[in-house]
């Protein structure tokens, strides 16, 4: 009798929270508003995102816009007051005003086409064997050694110069463009070794350690194991290296006397100054469309890298 009476008890109270929580549930789906709407409002949201980054891209690209227009108009219009939005005629005299000023564009665009290879490949070769051996080996003064790295990026720019421009021509290498590229690959460094010694430490050692046992040595897993895996990290010490060298202007201007030696950003500032007060602006926004270019695109077909690059590497620190 009592067992009788305590069964439909005992189910009556297991039955009952359920019976509540799917009430709860109906009630919560009565509250939801329809499909269609939830999907409208999604496309709302997205399409203001969108409009919003679309203004906010033109902008930014308003300025480089305005350069290219300008640099295809003619010499009268391009200084004309006021300017015009969009080109009358259009006109390559500025770009062949370009090619023959100075030494010409060729030269000045070669030099700085060197230097950017230099400072790309140095960059790279010493970030990469350092960052790794931060990252894998045990050595003494090893946390000093890599604080004492950093601590280069604290020190001005400005303040070296004389030193370094005294060691150049000591070393004989002064007015040229290797010495320049030197210069830049140490200012380069402090950045380029911490992205790769946070990038070789977020991979597995265990998979290094395999290498090791098939037979590799330290530098066979590195080839065959960690560079693939660092790719994006390589790619963003690049690209970083790539656009400081092909804008530095101030280290050039110091260390190189010989005008056949000179960088674009020299000679575009040199074409900026003018001749007699005069300056010939859609010869100057040609060059800048010369200078940009190269950038831009660069920048675009390894945008994916240096995201990625730049995400990983400050992971660890």
């Amino acid at each position: 009798m009592t067992a009788t009476t305590q069964g439909p008890t005992a189910t009556r109270r297991d039955v009952r929270p359920d019976a509540d929580e799917t009430s709860r549930s109906v009630a919560r789906k009565r509250r939801r508003p329809p499909f269609t709407a939830r999907r409208l409002r999604s496309a709302a949201a997205t399409g203001g995102f969108h409009l919003f980054s679309g203004v906010l891209a033109a902008i930014f690209l308003m300025p480089l816009i305005w350069v290219a227009l300008n640099s295809i108009k003619s010499t009268q219009e391009a200084n004309q007051q006021p300017p015009t939005w969009f080109p009358q005629s259009f006109s390559l005299d500025n770009y062949a005003k370009l090619a023959e000023y100075g030494d010409g564009i060729g030269v000045y665009l070669f030099n700085s086409i060197v230097l950017c290879l230099l400072v790309v490949v140095g960059n790279v070769l010493v970030t990469v064997l350092a960052g790794y051996a931060f990252a894998r080996f045990e050595f003494r003064g090893k946390r000093i050694l890599f604080g004492t790295t950093l601590l280069i990026l604290m020190v001005p720019y400005a303040t070296i110069l004389l030193p370094l421009y005294i060691v150049l021509n000591t070393l004989g290498i002064g007015n040229s463009v290797f010495g320049v590229a030197l210069v830049l690959i140490m200012l380069q460094l402090p950045f380029g070794v911490f992205l790769m010694r946070n990038s070789f430490e977020s991979i597995p050692r265990e998979l290094e350690e395999a290498a090791l046992v098939d037979g590799c040595g330290d530098l066979g897993a590195l080839r065959h194991i960690s560079l693939r895996l660092v790719s994006p990290a390589i790619v963003t010490v690049a690209l970083f290296a790539f656009i400081a060298s092909w804008n530095e202007f101030l280290a050039p201007l110091i260390f190189l006397n010989d005008g056949s030696q000179y960088t674009l950003p020299i000679a575009l500032v040199s074409l900026q100054s003018g001749a007699y007060g005069v300056v010939d602006y859609g010869a100057l926004q040609a060059g800048i469309v010369v200078a940009v270019a190269p950038v831009l695109l660069v920048y675009l077909v390894l945008q994916r890298y240096y995201v990625t690059g730049l995400v990983n590497g400050a992971l660890r620190g």
